[in-house]
């Protein structure tokens, strides 16, 4: 016996006909019939009186319908309370500066309008500092650039994030160039994180491709400070657009340019401890993470980042 055969019962009852029933529920009537037969077979017993004019219940019927509304209400408010239950606990995530300054809040606003009752411990540091805490298991999850974590942990790639070269707007051309090449940058004074980090790895990767060697003024593992530098005119840095996220001013401060190489691309992946060591509200907060990621390049606000299939 199914809940869905009583749900059928207790409907053809209260309407007194298969037909009206069969459309209140949106099937056909000769489904509907056979639905009542086989739970009539199964009760071995008559439930229905059919005849000319509709249909009502015998005194078993009456009894099974009594009996069944109770049984259904009472399965209703079981989902009721599952669907209504509120997970609890601590997750805590690890995210790059850049990627923060994007999808920080929007992942707090998110976890809080669907888990209330979690409480999120967000860290931002460069991925090389997040790879370690990660390591160990100082962090339950983290969006990662370099996925050197331990074999038994879960890595699900996100998105890529095109490369820009980003300079002080203040004493450029008026009609620099809004697209470039890694071989056209290594005249230019360039302020970088240390090697240590994704981002650094990615660039040295992509240089090394291009068969060049970049200026390098200063290494700063600090993206307030980097930033501040490249306004500040001492140098260029090459980052994603999400470097600029902050800025509420950034198309007046910054000139960005779309670095073209294929190998100009940060790889961003979500890395967790294995699915069986989560707790549940990490699991959703995953979820709700991932959600909230992929909105925010749907919806164009993520810009220069693009989806990956798996």
């Amino acid at each position: 016996m199914e809940l869905r055969q009583m749900r059928y019962f207790v409907r053809v009852v209260e309407l007194g006909s298969m037909s009206r029933a069969a459309l209140d529920l949106d099937m056909v009537q000769s489904a509907l019939s056979q639905q009542i037969s086989r739970l009539e077979g199964e009760l071995s017993t008559r439930l229905l009186q059919r005849s000319s004019k509709g249909v009502v219940p015998t005194e078993a019927g009456m009894a099974f319908f009594r009996e069944a509304q109770l049984t259904l209400r009472h399965a209703e408010q079981a989902a009721r309370a599952a669907q209504q239950s509120r997970l609890t606990g601590t997750v805590s995530v690890g995210l790059a500066p850049t990627t923060a300054s994007v999808l920080g809040v929007p992942l707090m606003r998110a976890m809080r309008e669907r888990y209330p009752d979690v409480r999120l411990h967000m860290v931002e540091s460069l991925s090389g500092h997040l790879s370690a805490m990660l390591n160990a298991r100082q962090l339950d999850l983290a969006v990662l650039f370099h996925t050197d974590v331990a074999r038994r942990w879960s890595v699900t790639p996100l998105l890529e994030e095109k490369l820009y070269l980003i300079r002080a707007r203040q004493g450029l051309k008026a009609n620099a160039a809004v697209r470039i090449r890694m071989s056209q940058l290594k005249a230019l004074s360039l302020i970088l994180p240390t090697g240590t980090h994704g981002l650094r790895s990615t660039l040295d990767a992509a240089f090394a491709q291009a068969r060049c060697k970049p200026t390098l003024v200063a290494e700063i593992d600090s993206l307030p400070i980097l930033m501040d530098a490249v306004d500040a005119g001492l140098g260029a840095t090459v980052q994603p657009w999400a470097a600029v996220g902050r800025f509420a001013d950034a198309a007046r401060r910054f000139h960005l340019a779309e670095i073209t190489d294929v190998q100009a691309r940060r790889l961003n992946s979500v890395c967790s401890l294995s699915d069986d060591e989560l707790s549940p509200a990490a699991l959703a907060t995953r979820v709700v993470l991932t959600d909230c990621a992929r909105e925010l390049v749907g919806s164009g606000r993520w810009i220069g980042a693009e989806l990956v299939s798996v």
